[in-house]
């Protein structure tokens, strides 16, 4: 048996980003591995700690026993928690023991997702606690993979892969995620539609559109007269939604054309991740 078709996107943008923080770290000195990140509390070094956890994670690997330090301010919920015990316990690892690591991880994982002959529906546990198909698992891992590549390049002012495997599901699936943020979020009256114009390295045009029970829906046609109309670049747009900036930080690099109001909400609550 071979890998399933519909899986090998998430595993291949999963790879392209990987293997590119794998390069961005390994001529990393020790001042650069304490760098801070856009995310509260985490270095370049706690990133790649996530990595590395959350992968071992998925390979079946236990998790490390240990106890976190209560003056963490940044940890407040029982997610961040979760989330936390990897980075915490590799917080004293040297530069050349976190490339090691990083890089027999790789290893192991590309083998382990080469070899993947389960059906795309197989549940599994995920290392969030979840119970999630393979297919949900393997998509989450490379957005989140992608997503930290870019946090760290941000972080190393190293810019690329904008437009990468890796980028493109992402924008997949940031979009899947705008009805919601419309409609119920931001509160969008019945029967409007608000577009998001995105340029740069990836381009697209969406529309979400407002029905009269008030249920969003996102479509790539063209509307005429829409309550706004949000223009960003994909780095604004992607950074917005995955909370690392927040409205006021880019409102210089947002451009709204529209109802005013509606839009300030939508931006609000753009941001989709935990």
């Amino acid at each position: 048996m071979t890998v399933h078709p519909s899986l090998q996107p998430s595993i291949d943008a999963w790879s392209h980003s990987i293997e590119a923080i794998s390069e961005l770290v390994k001529p990393l000195v020790e001042g650069e591995w304490n760098r801070a990140t856009d995310l509260p509390g985490w270095s370049v070094r706690d990133i790649v700690s996530h990595i590395i956890g959350l992968e071992s994670e998925m390979l079946g690997d236990p998790r490390p026993i240990h106890s976190l330090p209560r003056d963490l301010y940044h940890v407040r919920t029982e997610f961040a928690r979760r989330m936390e015990l990897q980075v915490d316990v590799r917080r004293h690892h040297t530069g050349p023991e976190m490339t090691a690591e990083l890089e027999y991880m790789v290893i192991r994982r590309a083998r382990s997702l080469r070899n993947e002959t389960r059906d795309p529906e197989t549940v599994l546990r995920t290392p969030l606690g979840e119970d999630r198909t393979l297919a949900y698992a393997l998509r989450q891992r490379a957005f989140d993979v992608w997503v930290h590549e870019q946090d760290l390049r941000h972080a190393l002012n190293l810019p690329g892969n904008l437009d990468s495997p890796g980028a493109q599901l992402t924008r997949d699936l940031l979009l899947l995620a705008l009805p919601k943020v419309v409609a119920k979020d931001a509160g969008a009256p019945a029967d409007s539609a608000v577009v998001f114009d995105v340029g740069g390295a990836l381009e697209f045009m969406r529309t979400v559109r407002v029905d009269a029970q008030g249920n969003g829906t996102i479509d790539e046609s063209v509307s005429l007269g829409p309550a706004v109309t949000l223009a960003m670049d994909w780095e604004t747009f992607f950074r917005l939604a995955c909370g690392r900036v927040r409205p006021a930080a880019v409102a210089g690099q947002v451009k709204i054309d529209g109802d005013r109001p509606l839009a300030d909400a939508v931006l609000e609550h753009f941001a989709i991740t935990p």
